[in-house]
């Protein structure tokens, strides 16, 4: 059986993952956005960005635009390949139940 990432596979990190895959590679998207996208608090976004961080999956950097401060988060190489992987598993845990034979 295909193991699932655990890291990606609770709900509110595979829908942070699943949104920043959808962004060209390398773009990023600032944290107010990326909260008003997901409709998630900004503690709650703010611990699974940590947790995604911590496996190398998303990069966050607090720059400054003038002088305001600004938080952008960005899918990594590692968390666009572990997002691919994710969803390769999902389809082969699903495959079996397509290809049964029905009598």
């Amino acid at each position: 059986m295909t193991e699932l990432d655990p890291v990606i596979h609770a709900q509110a990190r595979l829908r942070v993952v699943a949104s920043l895959s959808a962004l060209p590679d390398r773009d990023q998207v600032t944290f107010p956005r990326l909260q008003e996208l997901l409709g998630m608090s900004a503690g709650n976004l703010s611990v699974h960005l940590r947790r995604l961080e911590e496996a190398g999956y998303v990069a966050v950097t607090k720059t400054h635009r003038g002088r305001t401060p600004t938080t952008l988060i960005a899918l990594t190489s590692r968390g666009r390949l572990a997002f691919e992987e994710y969803t390769e598993a999902i389809r082969a845990l699903l495959a079996p139940a397509h290809t049964k034979e029905t009598p």
